[in-house]
């Protein structure tokens, strides 16, 4: 590399503090390429396995169906709709649980009273966080009418 010595006509006072100043800005322009492309990869993950079990426990039970889901830092995985899945759980997500997946169950769908369970189950990092979430419905249509058709378990 070629370099330049300073103009003569300078004092030797003001030479000292621009070859600084001069280092100094070159520092900060180097660094700031690569503090904007670190923040770019800095976010709070988020990827699951959402999966549907036969029986009151998803650990034991016999598992019917499993997707992956990534949701941040873009919607990916297995899920066929992993926009729409990602956007339900968070939505549903409130006070560490997603619990309100199952909150507003369909008034007018009728189920038959026999027991024969399924679970759905939600394990993984939620934004940064682990979960694992569990809720067992009494039978496949009561899952149905309690997710209401949602997204998330429209695997």
């Amino acid at each position: 590399m070629l370099r330049r010595p300073l103009p003569r006509h300078l004092p030797r006072a003001l030479r000292r503090p621009l070859v600084v100043s001069a280092s100094a800005l070159l520092c900060l322009a180097g660094t700031a390429g690569v503090a904007d492309a670190g923040q770019e990869s800095l976010y709070a993950p988020s990827a699951l396995v959402l999966s549907v079990t036969q029986g009151a426990d998803a650990d034991t039970g016999t598992v019917l169906r499993a997707v992956t889901l990534t949701c941040a830092p873009a919607p990916g995985g297995t899920h066929p709709a992993p926009e729409a899945a990602c956007a339900e759980l968070g939505a549903a997500f409130e006070g560490g649980s997603f619990d309100g997946l199952a909150a507003s169950p369909d008034p007018a769908r009728i189920c038959p009273q026999h027991y024969d369970p399924v679970t759905v189950a939600v394990d993984g990092v939620w934004e940064g966080s682990r979960t694992a979430w569990r809720y067992t419905f009494g039978n496949g249509c009561s899952m149905g009418a309690t997710l209401n058709g949602g997204a998330a378990f429209a695997f």
